[in-house]
């Protein structure tokens, strides 16, 4: 009875939420207002059970958007805004301790769209693989 009840308050919630969006007027995209190279980066930490999430916006015609940004900007350059193709760091040493980290980026570079998303066994892990891209904080 009660995943019933939840499965109604939950189509409920999809139906207010799905009227409430038609009846507002579509706003701009918020990449034509961003010149230049641009991700929107977000982290979550933890599994399905307990996350938690935070993001920037960084920005790289200049580098801004946190405490790494010119690096980041500087290893997309290098890749071609692509993420997976920023050189991992072989000579990191990361524990096996797993705790997932989801890193997930979109945006436009050199004017091509940008999306990625992988999830990481840990933060370490992320960092050796992925750079400064998503070092979000010192």
């Amino acid at each position: 009875m009660t995943r019933n009840i939840h499965a109604v308050g939950n189509a409920l919630l999809a139906t207010v939420a799905l009227l409430t969006l038609g009846a507002i007027p579509a706003q701009a995209a918020p990449h034509e207002a961003l010149p230049g190279n641009w991700l929107y980066l977000t982290l979550t930490t933890g599994d399905a059970h307990s996350s938690s999430t935070r993001g920037t916006l960084l920005l790289c015609d200049p580098p801004q958007g946190h405490a790494h940004a010119a690096e980041a900007c500087a290893e997309l350059a290098t890749a071609g805004g692509d993420i997976s193709r920023i050189p991992s760091r072989p000579d990191t040493i990361c524990s096996m301790i797993y705790g997932p980290v989801t890193a997930s980026a979109r945006g436009e570079w050199e004017g091509r769209q940008v999306t990625y998303s992988h999830t990481f066994s840990n933060s370490c892990v992320m960092r050796a693989e992925a750079g400064a891209v998503f070092a979000l904080s010192d």
